[in-house]
């Protein structure tokens, strides 16, 4: 038995995946089993191996070994990939806890003070889900404008109508107001009742602004979310990756001159 025989008869290191061992698009291949991890996926490598040996034709255990290493060497650019994108999501949620101030740097040059919304529901929002919210928001608006024209109507039911004609959310806010007790309030401030002038206080003093507080917040989503992927890039982290993509990338063009070298000297010795 050769040496390259025996040493295709050897078994898998403990906890490999025994598909990897299917790989054997090349006779050869002593160094598959060890480049795909557990948690990675065996037939996607193994497909590569064997395009790889289709496209190279290797012959013999030389050029089984390049074609081999160009395999590995396109694996871990692969990790690469998902390294890059994995500190990318990392950045993003530290830059969603509530202490960064990415709407606030975002906006800094639309108006102060703005950016209120979560980080993290303007990265997620798609413009269909803030279209949505831009109509809910108008919706909503239009139902306290209606319960603002009922209040300012001389009649006895005015507060029972108006309170039933605005949206469930917007009552229920009201009614939270009503159980503050006087000392809730700051100083100064009137305390809320349950009567049409008070609610009609409320609607114009608490609810209206928030409505244009909450439009600029929607409209400026694309601002945050650029804001937000920008900060996300982490350079210093990038760029170890990079230098070990460089290094591979070297790799890559060593083995695969190598290959075209052997491929040549076979056909000169061999010529059709």
């Amino acid at each position: 038995m050769t040496v390259a025989e025996n040493v295709e008869t050897l078994p898998p290191p403990r906890g490999t995946n025994c598909e990897i061992t299917r790989f054997n698009a090349l006779r050869h291949g002593v160094l598959s089993q060890y480049t795909v991890l557990p948690w990675e996926d065996g037939d996607e490598y193994g497909a590569l191996i064997e395009a790889l040996a289709a496209e190279h034709s290797p012959q013999g255990p030389t050029e089984e070994h390049l074609v081999e290493e160009v395999a590995g060497i396109i694996w871990r650019k692969r990790r690469l990939r998902l390294a890059e994108g994995a500190a990318h999501h990392r950045a993003l949620k530290r830059i969603t806890e509530p202490h960064q101030e990415t709407a606030t740097a975002a906006l800094i040059h639309v108006a102060a003070d703005e950016g209120t919304e979560p980080i993290g529901d303007a990265i997620r929002a798609t413009e269909g889900q803030t279209a949505v919210d831009l109509a809910d928001l108008e919706s909503d608006k239009a139902m306290t404008e209606n319960a603002l024209r009922l209040l300012k109507m001389p009649s006895a039911s005015a507060y029972a109508r108006a309170l039933a004609a605005l949206r469930d959310d917007t009552r229920t806010w009201w009614e939270d107001q009503l159980s503050w007790e006087p000392d809730d309030y700051a100083k100064g401030e009137t305390p809320f009742k349950a009567d049409a002038e008070s609610l009609r206080r409320f609607l114009e003093s608490e609810i209206s602004p928030w409505y244009d507080n909450r439009r600029r917040e929607l409209e400026h989503r694309p601002l945050i979310r650029a804001q937000a992927f920008g900060e996300a890039v982490d350079p210093h982290r990038l760029e170890r990756l990079a230098r070990y993509e460089v290094h591979l990338d070297r790799k890559l063009e060593r083995m695969l001159a190598m290959q075209l070298k052997l491929q040549d000297l076979r056909r000169a010795a061999n010529p059709s």
